[in-house]
C-alpha cells in the first residue's frame, strides 16, 4: 500500500480539532460508509426542533395528517421528520425545511439559527458535506390559535 501525503490544513496546524468530512469520513480502508435520506432527514428534524422559536414543522396538509394520525390507537405518533426533506449524494446532501415560527420572532435569525444548527448536526453526525439548508416558513402560530379556530392540523 502506498503512503499518501496530505497536507495539514490550517484549523489542523492550529491545533484545533479537525472532523473529517465528505470522502475521507465514508470511504474507508475498511469498505464504504452509506447513509440513508431517512436517517438525514430525522438527524435533521430533531436539529431544527432544538431552535427556540419554532413552534411546528410540515406544511399545513402534513401538520393535519400527523395530528389525524396521533389518535389512532397504536400509531406511532409525531414523525420526527415531519416537514424535513433531503437529498442524499455518496457524500453531499441538501436539506429542506418546512416550519411553522412562533410570533414575534425574528423570522430570518430563526432561519440563519435552523441553518447554523441543522448544518452542525448533519456533518457531526454523518461525516457529509451539507451544501444547502433551505427554510420554507409555511405559517405563523399566534397564542389565539389554541382556541382550535385558527390551526387547520387541530382535529376536534
Amino acid at each position: 500500500m502506498t503512503q499518501s501525503t496530505r497536507t495539514a490544513s490550517p484549523a489542523a496546524e492550529s491545533g484545533k480539532s479537525v472532523q473529517p468530512t465528505g470522502q475521507d469520513a465514508l470511504n474507508t480502508d475498511e469498505g464504504k460508509i452509506s447513509i440513508a435520506e431517512s436517517v438525514v432527514s430525522k438527524i435533521a428534524g430533531v436539529a431544527c426542533r432544538e431552535i427556540s422559536g419554532v413552534h411546528a414543522m410540515g406544511t399545513s396538509t402534513g401538520r393535519a395528517f400527523g395530528a389525524i394520525r396521533e389518535r389512532i390507537p397504536g400509531s406511532s405518533g409525531a414523525k420526527v421528520d415531519q416537514g424535513v426533506g433531503v437529498e442524499v449524494g455518496e457524500t453531499q446532501a441538501a436539506i429542506d425545511l418546512d416550519i411553522v415560527v412562533e410570533y414575534g420572532v425574528s423570522i430570518a435569525e430563526l432561519g440563519k439559527s435552523i441553518q447554523r444548527n441543522v448544518k452542525q448536526a448533519v456533518e457531526r453526525m454523518t461525516g457529509m458535506d451539507v451544501v444547502e439548508v433551505n427554510v420554507n416558513v409555511d405559517d405563523v402560530y399566534l397564542p389565539a390559535d389554541d382556541d382550535g379556530q385558527g390551526d387547520p392540523s387541530r382535529v376536534s
